[in-house]
């Protein structure tokens, strides 16, 4: 038994979120909160509201024990880029790419033994 919580068309570049989820794949989910608070970088406090919310979902949905909890799958696909143009000189252009991004956490309930 699983849970999943997702986040999607956050708006931050894939590669930087991925930078943190690398950290916390595989690891407990009350550990995985720890080096989440304790991390200055913005993609933390992202990580961390999605990872709360698979917790709950696990706890409230499934009965899962919250303790036993740890970080199956966690992933960061790419959403839809934003263009912008920026004007430069001699009546040139060029394109700004807003990233987003689409997070996906799944957690599982250790098995005993």
């Amino acid at each position: 038994m699983e849970a999943v919580a997702r986040a999607r068309y956050i708006r931050m570049s894939p590669r930087k979120i991925r930078q943190m989820i690398d950290i916390i794949r595989g690891k407990d989910a009350q550990e995985a909160l720890a080096i989440l608070k304790s991390s200055p970088r913005k993609s933390s406090y992202i990580l961390k509201k999605v990872l709360e919310s698979a917790i709950a979902n696990a706890e409230n949905n499934f009965s899962m024990n919250q303790d036993a909890l740890y970080i199956h799958r966690a992933y960061v696909d790419e959403g839809p880029i934003i263009k912008r143009f920026r004007p430069l000189g001699m009546g040139r252009g060029t394109i700004i790419k807003r990233r987003t991004s689409h997070i996906t956490i799944i957690v599982k309930e250790r098995e005993e033994g």
